[in-house]
């Protein structure tokens, strides 16, 4: 229950005794918490805190900007009023706290569901802006006498931990602006000037800006591409994750979607893009070959791996060949297809054509694989009718290069990657 007693104080009533239960639910609870327990040169006068809070020794909180007050009951009932002070931010530091909050609905809306997302407190951190304290900004006063932080300020920097829990304006209030300020704020700054919103509303007459429309000036010229794509939010959090979520096998999807996009943006701003067809979806057991190129760690190869129906050698092939050729050259690795017709009479004139009579190998044919006699050489042919070189390794057919037109330099690959003359 809150008692408002200005428009910049806030006072709590206290708190029933923490029994069985932490004194910190959310992360940055915890985080509140950690810059005390970091700073404090007595432990022994933290753990005197932690018990007053638990006993519901701590009175009234009373919170403003700059500092938190209440009065701390010893285990004797001896009271003794304890202070926490923290800086306060400044007006420029709250302008653009509020500028970086807009920029972000989601900031917002997290907001005024109690919420304070790890993203929020990093974003006004890069803009030189803590919310959150770190080590050494509780500065405690209290009339014990203590130098540092006693039992009393410990006290009360616990129960100010299941504050934030309920409501993080509260920390907003203590960095030195209320709740309907920074709301107040928010709306102002994302609303446009009286004046522009009244000349919106009066709207332009229909012959005249049909008379005008060739008067316009030519739309700006889409944004450049990035060289490549941006980093995903960090998953770093102080909470712990969910039963069976694994943040880092989160970070790692999250980080090769990006570069899906982007390389998918590349592909689609690139001219005659509008031109070439449409590839199919990939299959699961495609994309976590995709997935595995990108170098995830131990466990995620063996969780892709399995997942896919490959081992752990058989991955690693399907890997290599996906970064010679994308889906298509993990097709030509793992299918076998009968070519015939056309694409039949079209190969052997390629295979023809690509040497003179009294230089051309001997070819020993199955499905789309043509492998040399006497040679550890394959040439595999996949259904856009280009030619893949491989050659034999401890008794496994594996790629070496990538796709030609032509058999005869697709074969120049293959015995060049075995040291053999081409």
């Amino acid at each position: 229950m809150t008692r408002y007693d200005n428009d910049a104080e806030r006072t709590f009533v206290a708190l029933p005794p923490a029994q069985g239960r932490g004194f910190a639910q959310t992360w940055w609870g915890r985080a509140w918490l950690k810059a005390l327990e970091d700073a404090a040169m007595d432990t022994a006068q933290v753990k005197t805190g932690r018990r007053l809070a638990r006993a519901g020794a701590v009175g009234a909180v009373s919170v403003r900007p700059g500092r938190i007050t209440a009065v701390v009951q010893d285990r004797d009932r001896t009271a003794h009023r304890a202070d926490v002070l923290l800086e306060r931010l400044s007006d420029a530091q709250w302008d653009h706290f509020v500028d970086m909050a807009i920029e972000r609905s989601g900031h917002v809306a997290a907001l005024l569901d109690r919420d304070m997302p790890p993203h929020l407190v990093e974003d006004a951190a890069a803009a030189g802006i803590d919310l959150l304290p770190g080590m050494g900004d509780l500065e405690p006063e209290c009339d014990c006498g203590a130098w540092d932080h006693c039992g009393h300020t410990a006290a009360l920097c616990y129960q100010v931990a299941r504050l934030l829990d309920q409501d993080p304006f509260v920390l907003l209030l203590m960095r030195g602006r209320t709740e309907s300020a920074v709301l107040d704020a928010l709306q102002t700054h994302g609303s446009p000037p009286a004046e522009e919103a009244a000349s919106l509303t009066e709207g332009v007459d229909a012959a005249e800006a049909y008379a005008t429309g060739q008067l316009l000036p030519p739309l700006p010229a889409p944004p450049g591409l990035r060289e490549g794509p941006g980093a995903p939010p960090s998953l770093e959090t102080e909470s712990a994750p969910p039963p069976g979520i694994d943040p880092s096998g989160l970070a790692f999807l999250a980080s090769r979607t990006a570069a899906e996009a982007h390389r998918l943006l590349v592909e689609t701003l690139r001219s005659g893009h509008d031109r070439q067809a449409v590839g199919p979806e990939p299959t699961v057991a495609q994309d976590a070959v995709r997935l595995a190129a990108g170098d995830p760690g131990p466990d995620a190869l063996d969780r892709l791996g399995e997942g896919s129906g490959r081992t752990r050698e058989e991955l690693a092939e399907a890997v290599h060949a996906w970064r010679l050729g994308g889906a298509a050259a993990l097709y030509v690795l793992e299918e076998e297809w009968v070519v015939a017709g056309d694409t039949l009479a079209r190969a052997r004139a390629a295979l023809e054509s690509a040497w003179e009579e009294d230089e051309r190998p001997s070819l020993r044919v199955r499905a789309n694989r043509w492998t040399v006699v006497g040679a550890p050489h394959q040439l595999r042919l996949d259904r856009e009718g280009r030619w893949w070189p491989y050659r034999r390794e401890g008794g496994r057919w594996v790629p070496v290069g990538g796709a030609a037109q032509d058999p005869a330099t697709a074969l120049a690959s293959a015995a060049l990657a075995t040291g053999d003359e081409p």
